[in-house]
């Protein structure tokens, strides 16, 4: 079947050997087949019947009388099983052409009238052009899907797919004409097809309902009365097709002037950059005026046409508006939302409560944009714009969520900062000035911080709104952070608990109840303070051995005090079995103590003790050796057989002394110069740094306290001789200015004799510090 003149005979005879009648191009185009015809294929396995239509869309028959083309189409489809759909290549994607009409009536007759039989449509695309066949059977196929999908169905089919009536194929053709070569050689390769068709997998491999071939007769005459007496195929043509003409060419205008409206190309430019108020009224107003026009131009035509082409109309005119609103609505939601965000900040800055703050901006801001959407809204459209406000409320709860947990971040962040300012200095002050009550205070000083930052957190987090779980979460990591910071501490103190105990020691050690620096005289009871010193460096390390924040009794300092101040008191063991259990340091874990809570083990407790005995063993050392050269310097007396033997063995000499004064005089001034030598160059200091330093010292100062010695005696020596001039110019009875005079030479000796006196102490500090040094 197909258009009339469109070489349906030409393509049977060829593709099947027949004989129907050609149409002669030379004499004109006029109709040739008339009726049915009925042939027998020749070559074709198994045997094949072949029916020749009379063509569609003719002259001879007119517009109005179109039942014959219904009635033997609908006759074919219900006998063949294969239909060869003829139809031109430039004639896809038109209505009547392309038969489309013919076919929705058939489609409809067919269901009513007979039950459903799986046919064979092939449509044959003739005189194919440049557009390949991959493009061209989509839309075929689309097409008779649409045309099935709009017939009105029985309530038996309504359900039906359109692969439960028809398979469907299409082939393509070169024109006979122009290329007669290669159009036969296609046909040649289609009828290749037909060999063997009822076959499995065959063209009609799959049809229902066959008739044998002694009833095929019979059969072929009653479907033929039955589509006859079917009054339903008897529709008028030409007033509909002119409808449709018409109304689509209506329709194609009225969308072409709206295109170029001159207010909607200034709105939808508008759009682009932004929300445009009045959006939804405005574009209402134009679409209706561009319907109203249609209607009026088309009120004439066929109703039906009509009303389906401005339907179609409607739809596409929507569909050119519909990004337009899409990006209206996107402008709309975006800014909402940074409206949203900025009048959430500025209530959190304010000082709001954050649900309070998050709740009444959310409302605030939705019902805004309930209004925008409202202003937005296409009378002519009927959409949605429920996603788009979904969209939106995720995006306030996502930034609401993302805000609440930087804001708790932060709030625990702060807290956090203030519990490690509040703990960090203390702890470390408390376990380097470690004693009895060390981790007592440090006890009592977490709890105290601990209490006011949960308290002062738990009256934060009241804004917030948030589950009484997660809030006690909240609260119980915070509690966890300051036993971590307490923690954290203590560790890094047990890593430094030997320059803690060093110091610890050198303090006592080195200097006395006063804090002033010790001198060793040689009165000291080294063995006490040293015992005293290690005493206290041993409890730093006691308190730096374990964290104690349950107050939980232990015996770590007992087992130190035992084992390392008092090593003699642990018996002997001779039994390896017995070696552990008998040292209590010899051992990687405390007693009642959990390794997660232990700093310092018993056996690292060993080594720094070890250590630290090493490293202090000089001071002590130093201290003895100071001590005894002390006691050495200050014995200046000889022994007492030697003071006997002098004053047996010097006798005589002393004798001699008494019998003659002046060598008394003479003795008792050397006596006195060498006494302001020894004063003046502090002999004794210098020779407590030992003999050869202090003899060097002592020539570096011997020649320069001489001279000094001198000048000061010859400076006595002119103001005795000033005073003597003085008394010898004013007798007894004379000037009264005498006393005065006198006075003055009295202040001046004294002066001078203060002078001395300042010089002897000056050498004897310094004499003192050298000492102490």
């Amino acid at each position: 079947m197909g258009p009339q003149s469109s070489g349906k005979s030409t393509l049977l005879n060829n593709l099947f050997k027949t004989n129907f009648r050609e149409m002669d191009a030379f004499r004109g185009r006029s109709q040739t087949t008339k009726g049915i015809w009925l042939a027998h294929c020749t070559g074709i396995e198994p045997c094949t019947l072949v029916m020749d239509l009379e063509g569609t869309d003719g002259r001879e028959r007119g517009e109005d009388d179109t039942a014959f083309e219904k009635q033997s189409a609908l006759f074919a489809l219900a006998v063949s099983d294969i239909v060869l759909i003829n139809m031109w290549c430039h004639d896809i994607g038109r209505e009547q052409a392309a038969n489309k009409p013919l076919l929705k009536t058939v489609f409809q007759v067919m269901m009513r009238l007979f039950s459903p039989r799986k046919t064979t449509l092939m449509f044959v695309i003739r005189d194919k052009t440049k557009t390949p066949l991959e493009n061209l059977e989509p839309v075929l196929r689309e097409d008779i899907q649409k045309i099935w999908d709009s017939v009105p169905k029985p309530q038996a089919h309504l359900s039906t797919p359109l692969s439960e009536f028809f398979n469907v194929e299409v082939v393509a053709l070169s024109s006979y004409e122009e290329k007669e070569e290669q159009f036969r050689e296609q046909v040649a390769n289609l009828r290749q097809r037909f060999f063997h068709s009822i076959a499995p997998g065959g063209l009609a491999g799959d049809r229902r309902g066959a008739v044998p071939a002694s009833g095929f007769s019979f059969s072929s005459q009653q479907i033929w009365k039955i589509i006859k007496e079917n009054k339903d195929l008897d529709l008028p043509a030409h007033k509909v097709m002119v409808a449709t003409v018409r109304c689509e060419e209506i329709a194609n205008e009225k969308y072409a002037e709206f295109g170029a409206n001159p207010e909607w190309c200034a709105m939808d430019e508008a759009v682009q950059s932004g929300f445009v108020p009045g959006f939804g009224k405005k574009l209402s107003s134009i679409l209706n005026i561009c319907l109203t026009e249609y209607d009026s131009e088309a009120t004439y035509f066929d109703e039906g046409v009509r009303s389906s082409k401005r339907k179609q109309l409607e739809e596409k005119l929507l569909q050119l508006v519909q990004p337009a609103y899409q990006t209206i609505l996107g402008h709309l939601r975006s800014g909402t939302f940074e409206k949203f965000k900025d009048a959430f900040e500025k209530a959190l800055n304010a000082g709001e409560g954050f649900s309070l703050a998050a709740t009444t901006c959310a409302e605030s801001f939705m019902a805004q944009f309930e209004e925008g959407c409202a202003d937005a809204v296409i009378h002519q459209a009927n959409w949605d714009a429920s996603k788009v406000k979904e969209k939106l409320r995720r995006d306030i709860d996502a930034h609401i969520t993302t805000v609440r947990a930087a804001k708790l971040s932060e709030l625990t962040t702060s807290f956090e900062t203030k519990l490690n300012h509040a703990l960090s200095a203390p702890v470390e002050a408390l376990l380097d000035g470690a004693n009895h009550e060390t981790w007592s205070s440090i006890r009592k000083l977490l709890k105290r911080e601990s209490d006011s930052a949960v308290s002062e957190m738990s009256y934060d987090l009241k804004g917030f709104d948030m589950d009484e779980k997660y809030r006690e979460e909240m609260l119980k990591n915070l509690e966890n952070h300051a036993k971590g910071v307490v923690e954290s501490k203590a560790k890094e103190e047990a890593a430094r608990v030997l320059i803690r105990m060093k110091d610890r020691f050198s303090m006592l050690f080195s200097h006395d109840s006063d804090s002033m620096p010790r001198v060793w005289t040689g009165n000291e009871d080294i063995r006490t303070i040293t015992k005293t010193a290690r005493f206290a460096s041993l409890k730093i390390l006691s308190v730096m051995a374990a964290i104690r924040l349950d107050n939980n009794p232990d015996t770590i300092e007992k087992t130190l005090s035992s084992c390392l101040l008092e090593p003699t008191s642990t018996p002997a063991i001779t039994d390896k079995s017995t070696a552990t259990t008998a040292d209590p340091l010899a051992s990687s874990t405390w007693e009642e103590i959990p390794s997660s809570r232990t700093l310092i083990t018993p056996v690292q407790c060993k080594s720094l003790w070890r250590q630290f005995k090493a490293e202090t063993e000089y001071s002590v050392t130093q201290a003895i050796s100071a001590q005894e050269a002390n006691k050495r310097n200050n014995n200046w007396l000889p022994p007492p057989w030697a003071i006997v033997a002098l004053i047996i063995l010097g006798f005589n000499e002393f004798m001699t002394l008494l019998r003659n004064p002046f060598y008394l005089a003479f003795i008792f001034v050397a006596f006195l110069l060498v006494k302001a030598l020894w004063v003046q160059m502090d002999v004794a200091g210098e020779f407590q740094h030992g003999a050869l330093p202090g003899l060097i010292a002592l020539s570096a100062k011997f020649l320069p306290t001489v001279m000094n010695i001198v000048k000061r005696l010859a400076e006595e020596g002119q103001k005795a001789a000033a005073q003597a001039a003085a008394a010898a110019d004013n007798p007894p009875g004379g000037d009264p200015t005498k006393n005065s005079e006198g006075e003055a030479n009295k202040i001046v000796s004294s002066t001078g004799s203060s002078e001395v006196t300042s010089s002897k102490n000056e050498v004897e500090y310094s004499s003192v510090s050298s000492k102490e040094d």
